[in-house]
């Protein structure tokens, strides 16, 4: 797992598992003290997630929004999407919807 600042967003790439939380949970708990504007978790970059990493998002979101701040995840792929609306995580934490992608096909 990488995870790069980008003002107030971290985007994050990789594998999203259990190995990684405790390195995440930190440089988000980190970041959320260093900024009272929202901040966001940009996943696009994500390759895969497991259900401990993503629990542990929706704990910190939950945490952050309690506190007064507001986190949200952003660019989430079809895979992790899927996970946490199959384990009702998704309604534990801001989830950005995709980008509405225009139809630029030219027809005649």
């Amino acid at each position: 797992m990488d995870v790069v600042v980008d003002g107030s967003t971290l985007v994050i790439s990789g594998q999203l598992d259990v190995r990684s939380i405790a390195e995440l949970r930190a440089r988000l708990y980190d970041h959320l003290s260093e900024h009272e504007e929202a901040v966001v978790l940009d996943l696009a970059g994500v390759e895969s997630a497991d259900l401990s990493a993503l629990r542990m998002l929706a704990v910190a979101s939950r945490l952050a929004n309690s506190a007064g701040h507001r986190l949200s995840v952003r660019g989430c792929p079809d895979a992790v999407r899927r996970l946490l609306h199959l384990t009702h995580l998704r309604g534990l934490m801001i989830v950005e919807p995709e980008d509405v992608r225009q139809d630029t096909t030219v027809t005649a």
